[in-house]
């Protein structure tokens, strides 16, 4: 068991001679240990010494390939400046302020222009579908829809300064 200990220790030196940190180190060590274990399953070796030396180096090498690797790719990421994927905060108030509008002015409605108006622009119906379902005349809903869609691009208007308007 001293000669385990030994040799584990020395591979230790090793690996932290080559910029390897402790933990990192002795997981090398333990996969080598790992690797030769199983490579003893079909094959003999002659010294094991050299095979864990040889082996713990190789994943050494491999895994600062990929530490470099994986630093590169998170400097690259963090040069690159992206784009917030999420709206400002005077953008998310502003929205609010034309949605709480416009929910207003759709109120201001008459109760059948805005039957017609939401089914329309809002639940994505046809004219002929609305018409269908309040059971009145395609003309009827076109109308209605028509009248709807003008008073609500007055009331927006209104909020955006350019017109003096209101839905009736």
């Amino acid at each position: 068991m001293n000669e385990v200990k030994q040799l584990w220790l020395k591979l230790r030196r090793l690996l932290r001679s080559r910029g390897n940190n402790l933990d990192d180190a002795d997981d090398l060590i333990q996969e080598a240990f790992l690797r030769l274990q199983v490579y003893c399953r079909e094959h003999e070796v002659e010294k094991a010494e050299a095979f864990l030396v040889r082996t713990a180096l190789n994943l050494s090498t491999d895994f600062h390939r990929h530490e470099d690797r994986s630093t590169a790719i998170h400097e690259t990421l963090r040069t690159l400046g992206l784009a917030e994927t999420f709206p400002a905060a005077d953008e998310v108030c502003s929205s609010r302020e034309r949605l709480l509008h416009m929910k207003a002015g759709i109120d201001r409605l008459s109760p059948r222009r805005r039957e017609v108006f939401i089914l329309n622009r809002i639940e994505g119906y046809t004219f002929p579908q609305v018409a269908e379902r309040l059971g009145i005349t395609l003309s009827a809903v076109e109308k209605h829809a028509a009248k709807a869609t003008l008073q609500m691009t007055d009331w927006m208007d209104q909020l955006d300064g350019t017109t003096e308007g209101s839905p009736e």
